[in-house]
């Protein structure tokens, strides 16, 4: 679940263009957020892809949370089935 902490570096388009490439992988691999600014304004953000990935997983905890507390889920299925559907089954 999301919950790391994120540097944000704010650097302008025209000077990111000679950089990008180290920014890029500044965001790939330093969980670093670069907020590409044009006049002073942030037009974009090179984040990595795993920021992507915990912020979309948070939504889906959250979304489960809502509904299970509206009692809206949709019924499961057992476990016992899926690892029969999965040819998981212990024998």
């Amino acid at each position: 679940m999301f919950c790391h902490h994120v540097h944000m570096t704010e650097i302008a388009i025209s000077a990111a263009r000679a950089q990008l490439g180290d920014l890029v992988r500044r965001a790939a691999h330093g969980r670093e957020t670069i907020a590409l600014t044009d006049h002073g304004h942030v037009a974009a953000l090179l984040v990595s892809p795993q920021v992507i990935e915990d912020l979309e997983d948070a939504l889906a905890v959250s979304d489960y949370q809502r509904r299970k507390a509206e009692g809206t889920l949709a019924p499961g299925i057992p476990m016992a089935e899926v690892r029969k559907r999965l040819g998981l089954e212990q024998k």
